[in-house]
């Protein structure tokens, strides 16, 4: 059964923390940038000497799906197999992965939750390099690491989380760029922010009124766009009741597709990469059925059967994620509140989640 929606009265759409919290979010990468600029440089010229052999990421809830980015970001941008550790399998069943000379990347807004301070424990006892990518520069976390990226995001008082997410993807980012000293990346560093507010302004009312009265979606993306559907499909979840299932563009013709016909809708994320005609194209086919809209740069009313939410140009197809999630929370803030829900306060959640 959905969530019952919020019996309390609901603000505007512009009075919400989600809303004022999402906005501040190109401020906060252009902070972020600032302050970690040698820190950032320090960690890339360690790992450039003494490569690790993998990444392996630690992380659940949004900071997991900020970790999916990360994956594909350090797969197609250094070459380096990255793979997403199980909290559990050393916080429960005790396990000792082998991880030496690996580089652990924990990733947390709070860096309270055991499980994941055990697997940091456990992940540098065994010889891997920690770094912790946190809001909180004194948590528990932060505290077992090597070294830290802090989010500088600031306090985060909404429980769906939003400019901490995306600060997040740029830590990543930035990492990714100085670690492989791409000339295109480092330049689209000192292009974010500015993306990032345009990408704010960008609205997608066909989207809030399309799903209003929707029961189920998938959401789509793949390669760097995966993390962005992932993180889309859970805002559904937790701030409109609304279930939504991501899937990787490839993964959802394995079957998940034979439920999209009538009443069954769909939102994909693109971006200009080699993935991007795939995605585009399956946004065609499923606009033949159903409900579709394709989030991407330069996307045109009527220029697919599918609906166009179209962003702002991207300064590298790394940056398209972060675009499409900014401006996907400015529609979802709206699309929970049209819906009778109150985003900062889902039924049931708490904003720090601590898992053993």
């Amino acid at each position: 059964m959905p969530a019952k929606p919020s019996t309390a009265a609901l603000p505007e759409p512009e009075g919400t923390l989600m809303f004022s919290e999402a906005a501040s979010a190109a401020d906060v990468v252009a902070r972020q940038f600032e302050r970690n600029a040698a820190a950032v440089r320090e960690l890339a010229s360690r790992l450039r000497a003494e490569p690790p052999p993998f990444v392996l990421t630690c992380a659940r809830g949004s900071s997991d799906h900020a970790a999916t980015y990360g994956k594909y970001l350090f797969e197609t941008r250094l070459g380096r197999i990255a793979a997403s550790a199980s909290p559990s399998v050393a916080s429960v069943y005790d396990a000792r992965p082998h991880v030496r000379h690996a580089l652990f990347l924990a990733i947390s807004q709070s860096g309270k939750s055991p499980d994941l301070v055990r697997n940091a424990e456990i992940a540098r006892d065994g010889g891997a390099r920690v770094v912790a990518l946190v809001n909180v520069e004194d948590s528990p976390l932060a505290r077992v690491a090597d070294s830290v990226i802090p989010l500088h995001a600031g306090e985060e008082r909404s429980v769906a989380a939003t400019k901490s997410y995306l600060a997040s993807l740029a830590a990543l980012l930035h990492l990714a760029a100085e670690w492989s000293r791409s000339p295109p990346l480092l330049a689209a560093l000192d292009a974010l922010p500015g993306a990032l507010h345009a990408a704010w302004r960008t609205q997608w009312p066909s989207l809030v009124d399309g799903l209003v009265e929707a029961d189920h979606l998938f959401v789509l993306g793949r390669g760097l766009g995966l993390g962005a559907a992932q993180e889309a499909a859970l805002k559904f979840k937790e701030t409109c009741g609304l279930h939504a299932e991501a899937f990787s563009a490839a993964e959802v013709k394995h079957g998940p597709m034979a439920l999209v016909g009538p009443g069954f809708p769909v939102l994909a994320f693109a971006q200009a990469d080699e993935t991007g005609a795939g995605t585009r194209a399956l946004v065609e086919e499923f606009g033949g059925r159903t409900q579709a809209w394709l989030v991407a740069e330069g996307a045109q009313p009527g220029s697919q059967r599918g609906r166009a939410l179209p962003l702002p140009p991207s300064p590298h197809p790394a940056c398209a994620p972060l675009l499409g999630v900014q401006s996907f929370y400015r529609a979802i803030n709206a699309l929970a509140l049209r819906r009778g829900h109150h985003p900062d306060l889902p039924p049931h959640l708490n904003k720090v989640t601590e898992t053993v």
